[in-house]
């Protein structure tokens, strides 16, 4: 890689190429010049291996960013802290909370796996970045903190609780993304976007005051949006200079499929195995 490229891979997706195996959760190594930075870990045991299938060494990660504390995105934790074991890891601290999503009456726990949260808490303390803010990663790279809730129309994406009992709603308020500044705009990586696609984009154009968008790469979490926040999304979406746009993970394929007819950039599905480069 070119010291002055930002190289992405996906290593965990719904959907993958034949040299990869796909699950529900979402990886994405960044590469730069001066920095290796692993968003999110997948949901279970394919981290490694399609790491190790693409040629990648996850050994030389130097961030660990987690998006939420969703077990599909932090299931692999525990193998990264085993093999890169000077790595920084940036999370919100209401990513360790026990969560449920609930679906036709029956909860089912949602949070980070127990081993993930073990790992994590047996890291020493200097290495673990609490992100109520927003942070920078790197030169030319920052992690958004929790993004204001701002617009009517864009919610969590689905029936998710703190109990069991569905008493108590989950905001996911350690939802978080990252970006990058290129010489092609800003790319911005979503984990599931819990936040809100336009939520988050709104909130990462006003902190970096740049309004060109070389890329949106992520988990939009619009499988089950209704077609009113489908049309809004499309509709504010369409007010910035976006490049290109790669829904992965819980976007859902009508979500996507209604993006790319609707949009006037790019759109192309994401998968395990997919490598993206873009001038640093």
């Amino acid at each position: 890689m070119a010291a002055n490229t930002l190289s992405l891979t996906i290593l965990s997706d719904n959907n993958a190429a034949a040299c990869c195996t796909a699950e529900h959760g979402f990886s994405l190594l960044a590469e730069t010049g001066e920095n290796t930075i692993l968003f999110d870990t997948g949901r279970e045991n394919v981290l490694l291996s399609n790491a190790s299938s693409l040629g990648i060494d996850l050994s030389q990660v130097r961030q660990l960013i987690l998006s939420h504390g969703h077990y599909d995105h932090t299931g692999g934790v525990t193998d990264v802290l085993g093999i890169a074991s000077a790595l920084s890891v940036y999370m919100h601290p209401a990513a360790f909370q026990k969560r449920f999503s609930i679906r036709d009456g029956m909860p089912s726990p949602v949070n980070m796996p127990e081993h993930a949260r073990s790992a994590l808490k047996s890291i020493p303390g200097e290495r673990i970045h609490l992100v109520e803010q927003p942070a920078v990663l790197s030169y030319g790279a920052g992690i958004t903190g929790p993004v204001p809730r701002r617009t009517d129309f864009e919610d969590t994406g689905g029936p998710f609780y703190m109990d069991s009992e569905g008493t108590i709603p989950d905001p996911i308020g350690d939802d978080l993304s990252i970006w990058f500044e290129t010489r092609d705009g800003l790319v911005l990586i979503t984990g599931c976007c819990h936040a809100g696609i336009v939520n988050t984009l709104r909130y990462v154009v006003e902190l970096t005051g740049t309004s060109r968008i070389a890329a949106i790469i992520g988990g939009f979490h619009l499988s089950a949006a209704s077609p009113e926040r489908l049309t809004r999304t499309v509709e504010a979406l369409s007010a910035f200079d976006i490049s290109r746009i790669i829904p992965c993970h819980c976007t859902g394929e009508h979500a996507t499929t209604y993006f790319r007819r609707n949009l006037h950039c790019p759109v192309e599905p994401g998968y395990a195995g997919m490598r993206l480069e873009f001038p640093a």
